[in-house]
């Protein structure tokens, strides 16, 4: 079996080798740059990717968490989409994006890419109620024969849809959590995962390996990095990921 390795590029983006298969995770290669659009919060970019879209290898897969902020998927995104790539996505992702191979899954739908199993899991992008604001969102597990098994968070807040997703599977090898307490003045609470939400999470899940995305990069994330690290302590659990840095997760 290949080697589990990833490439963190920025914000929530992730290049993921799994089971011989290159998988982006919320692709986002813009520059810094400012989005304001109408009936939208304006979100700041601070920081462009640490590999290019156009420096990319191949990819397999893209795993698209939502598709309605530019944060989980920009304009570089959109285009790597429109390139063909299969992505993985919400139902309302697959109604509204063209020029791509977008497939939507329900929760708990699996779909096979190889000898990789995907399944959408349940994500909650805020509080209880959020729903109508923030639109779908979902995360991913993925499974093969003599592969580590793997959660992707998504942009998801919810620490009882974490448990939800270890009942279902049981424990995980790797969990990639978006965290960054997300905020933004239309909702009241946190969007994504806070730096102790991510360390309760993974110790929900049994995860040996963790790595953090969305937690640099723009504005709106109301933590850093240097705030998940803290949560993590020296629990040995939080793998570092340089940007741009390929980083061996599991042999």
């Amino acid at each position: 079996m290949p080697k589990t390795a990833i490439t963190y590029v920025g914000g929530p983006t992730a290049i993921l080798e799994y089971a011989g298969l290159t998988i982006v995770t919320d692709p986002t290669f813009d520059p810094p740059m400012t989005y304001t659009e109408p009936g939208s919060t304006t979100l700041v970019k601070t920081r462009g990717p640490a590999v290019s879209r156009l420096d990319l290898p191949p990819v397999d897969l893209i795993l698209l968490s939502h598709h309605a902020h530019r944060d989980n998927l920009d304009y570089e995104g959109l285009e790597l989409i429109a390139s063909g790539v299969l992505t993985l996505s919400t139902m309302q992702a697959a109604n509204d994006l063209f020029g791509g191979s977008v497939v939507g899954l329900d929760s708990w739908e699996e779909y096979r890419v190889g000898d990789v199993t995907v399944t959408a899991v349940p994500a909650l992008h805020g509080p209880a109620g959020s729903e109508p604001v923030v639109g779908p969102v979902t995360g991913f597990v993925l499974q093969a024969p003599g592969a580590p098994l793997v959660y992707v968070s998504g942009d998801n807040a919810s620490l009882p849809l974490v448990q939800q997703i270890l009942e279902h599977f049981g424990g995980f090898d790797i969990a990639l959590l978006f965290a960054g307490a997300a905020r933004t003045p239309s909702i009241d609470g946190q969007l994504t995962l806070t730096s102790g939400d991510a360390a309760e999470a993974a110790r929900i899940l049994g995860a040996t390996h963790v790595v953090g995305l969305h937690t640099e990069h723009w504005e709106h994330f109301s933590e850093t990095r240097t705030q998940l690290e803290a949560a993590f302590g020296d629990t040995g659990l939080l793998v570092s990921t340089p940007p741009g840095q390929r980083v061996v997760l599991v042999e």
